[in-house]
């Protein structure tokens, strides 16, 4: 899956020049966190609502809101913006952007095709991607169990709930508590609850959880 794929589109974006009081009231209206700076369709940098929100006056001020909204006014999102922006291509794999947001601590990466902005890869959408992943909002049962990583493990799995009558809605492979094993995490249905041991007993070192889900 790329990026492109599950990314926001079309961008919602902000000009150096526009008002920070105007751009959090955008931000807000359109109940989103960040947006792309863009000037003569360039980015020049991206704005978040943290930025705005530390930009604006302490509500301890002595100042009167007359003079608070003249001194807003006169702040525009060039002043706050960060300049240096970290971009990715549309056919990013999904997997990369979440890494690369994770490792610098980002909620988001504006997404560029042939040197244009095409759309805005979030934490949310990762999330979403994360939920559709897992089966979230499907009904059926949710096996989490360890199995040895091994050359042949999950074909042994995937073999023997099949050969049951089981049909996979959602399958995730995590790290175990050693190199030598692995979590898998999957959504199965056709198969009943208290025959998932006997189907998959021989290939699992051990079950974690089986519900209902």
């Amino acid at each position: 899956m790329f990026v492109s794929e599950r990314m926001s589109h079309p961008v919602i974006t902000v000009t150096p020049e526009t008002p920070v009081h105007d751009a959090l009231a955008m931000l807000k209206k359109e109940h989103i966190r960040r947006a792309p700076v863009v000037q003569d369709g360039k980015i020049v940098g991206i704005v978040s609502s943290s930025d705005l929100m530390n930009a604006s006056p302490s509500p301890v001020t002595s100042l009167s809101v007359w003079e608070i909204n003249y001194l807003i006014s006169k702040v525009t999102v060039k002043q706050v913006m960060s300049r240096k922006v970290i971009t990715v291509e549309v056919d990013t794999p999904i997997e990369e952007a979440a890494r690369i947001m994770a490792d610098k601590k980002i909620g988001g990466l504006p997404v560029m095709r042939s040197g244009k902005l095409a759309g805005i890869i979030t934490e949310t959408n990762l999330f979403k991607t994360f939920l559709e992943l897992m089966g979230a909002r499907d009904k059926a049962l949710r096996v989490t169990a360890e199995i040895e990583d091994k050359p042949g493990s999950l074909a042994k799995i995937t073999k023997a709930v099949a050969d049951a009558g089981g049909n996979f809605i959602s399958f995730g492979q995590f790290s175990g508590d050693d190199p030598s094993s692995k979590i898998l995490t999957f959504k199965v249905a056709g198969v009943k609850k208290e025959d998932i041991k006997k189907v998959l007993g021989k290939f699992v070192k051990k079950f974690w959880d089986i519900r209902q889900s």
